[in-house]
């Protein structure tokens, strides 16, 4: 589904990014401090989406639902509470795709592998 290695899409993504995601995901990739730690209003700040974060821990098709649905429904979890926005309508599904391999393609070759293998272990469910 990412396409990290085409660097059209990437490029695309990394000006999507830049547009929508980078205010609080930041410039490079590096998230809101405590990102693991809940604030006062009981959110999680932003993760980070570098190598540092938890993002490659998740398939493809998860991600893309969770920027796409939001959280609480790709998580099947619909009392969850964030402040990450549903891109539904916002973005084309190309455009979300986009900014997820550009991000994909900023992860070192370890990480993308093992992302690969959690993403294949996904669809053999």
């Amino acid at each position: 589904m990412l396409r990290p290695d085409d660097p059209q899409v990437v490029a695309r993504g990394q000006a999507i990014y830049a547009a929508h995601c980078a205010a609080c995901h930041g410039a490079r990739l590096e998230g809101q401090a405590n990102w693991h730690e809940r604030d006062a209003s009981g959110r999680l700040p932003a993760p980070p989406h570098d190598a540092s974060g938890h993002t490659w821990h998740h398939p493809d098709q998860v991600l893309f639902d969770i920027t796409k649905y939001g959280v609480a429904r790709a998580a099947k979890m619909p009392d969850y509470v964030t402040a990450m926005p549903k891109y539904e309508g916002v973005l084309a599904d190309a455009d979300i795709v986009a900014v997820l391999s550009f991000i994909k393609a900023q992860w070192p070759a370890a990480v993308r592998a093992q992302q690969d293998e959690v993403t294949r272990a996904a669809q053999r469910q």
